[in-house]
């Protein structure tokens, strides 16, 4: 059991560790979870990658970790998730400026959006969170297998309690769109896809975690009007009548908790929530990882179908 819990903050976690000579790559680096969980690991001495859309915004969150740490090693590359020409560039030239990637964390994500979609067609929400983190963890694949921890942090959510991913119609094409199922499903894709990893790269040491953060108050709800804030709050509350927000550093615990733990060693596949590895569990509304989330067969089918919209395969 970790030694960690719910209130547990990065620094917490990261408490003597020595991240020297370590590369992070973190995707959503120049905001919320993305940048604490950048400024810890940078903190203990990591070379710290921020990936995000937009160049500006990179550029301050790196300065901004490097006016806390002057010490830091923090770089910016550019990749837009929702675009897989824009992933692919950010591929091509991460192989061309890195010689390795130790922990690769797939932090980036929207939330409960309007219906929208990718640069490719896909439904946005699907498209960002699963699609645009599958082609660009294949893209980076040849860093993660040179480095040394060889992990995967897929953030994922208790939203995936919403729903299993619908595979016979992920973009929405059939049926009518729900921007909270929509959320559900991809967070449940991120599951899944961590356990797709595992079973295909865990035998090269490489081993993928999912994460829920807990509830956190971010610019993910950006898209939320105050009546659909109103009403997620109401929501979790009725669901979760404990239920209370995590700061920005708590949540981003769980994160760095899953890339560094040493209990973790040797083993992937798992959902993590509060610092630990949670139970599956199909009734709570508290907690824990839902079994179709973890569910070996339905992993295979996204896998597959996330390489016919990627238009792209792993190499195992």
């Amino acid at each position: 059991m970790s030694e960690f819990g719910w209130a547990s903050t990065t620094d917490e976690v990261l408490a003597g560790k020595d991240l020297s000579g370590k590369t992070v790559f973190v995707t959503g680096g120049n905001s919320g979870l993305g940048l604490e969980t950048a400024r810890a690991m940078a903190a203990k001495g990591a070379r710290v990658v921020l990936a995000g859309r937009d160049r500006a915004r990179l550029d301050e969150a790196a300065a901004n970790i490097t006016a806390d740490h002057p010490d830091a090693h923090v770089e910016t590359i550019v990749c837009d998730l929702s675009s897989l020409d824009s992933v692919r560039a950010c591929g091509t030239e991460a192989n061309k400026r890195f010689d390795k990637i130790d922990m690769l964390i797939n932090n980036a994500g929207v939330m409960a959006c309007p219906l929208s979609h990718t640069a490719d067609g896909f439904e946005l929400q699907f498209g960002t969170n699963h699609i645009g983190h599958f082609l660009l963890t294949k893209q980076l694949m040849p860093l993660i297998e040179a480095g040394e921890d060889k992990r995967i942090v897929n953030l994922s959510s208790r939203g995936h309690h919403i729903a299993p991913a619908n595979l016979d119609d992920p973009n929405f094409e059939n049926a009518p769109y729900d921007p909270w199922l929509s959320y559900g499903q991809s967070k449940t894709a991120n599951v899944l896809f961590s356990v797709g990893l595992e079973q295909r790269f865990g035998s090269k040491g490489i081993h993928a975690y999912a994460v829920h953060p807990g509830g956190i108050d971010t610019n993910l709800g950006r898209h939320l009007s105050e009546e659909q804030a109103a009403a997620l709050v109401e929501r979790v509350t009725t669901s979760d009548p404990s239920f209370q927000w995590k700061s920005i550093p708590q949540g981003a615990a769980t994160s760095v908790w899953a890339a560094t733990a040493e209990q973790l060693e040797g083993k992937g596949g798992v959902y993590c929530e509060d610092c630990h590895v949670a139970p599956v569990d199909d009734q709570s509304t508290k907690g824990g990882v839902r079994s179709y989330a973890l569910d070996q067969a339905r992993a295979d089918r996204l896998w597959a179908i996330s390489e016919a919209m990627a238009g792209e395969s792993f190499a195992a």
